[in-house]
């Protein structure tokens, strides 16, 4: 994971070659809520890939990038 301070530094990171997945910085955030954040809770249990997949799919995270095995 690279971040960057905007669009047009993406561009001259990359030099021409395509990007994979790129993500503003506030769904990252998002993210990292909803799929870590239940872990300190006594009943934890690890998320199945189906729970996993919906975090991905509410928060926008769509497309074969975001598809889970």
């Amino acid at each position: 994971m690279n971040l960057f301070r905007s669009e047009e530094h993406i561009d001259r990171w990359l030099a021409g070659a395509r990007p994979g997945a790129t993500v503003p910085v506030d769904r990252l955030c998002a993210l990292a809520h909803a799929w870590w954040g239940d872990r300190l809770d006594p009943g934890w249990r690890p998320h199945t890939r189906d729970e996993n997949q919906a975090i991905l799919d509410s928060l926008g995270l769509t497309g074969p990038f975001w598809r889970l095995p």
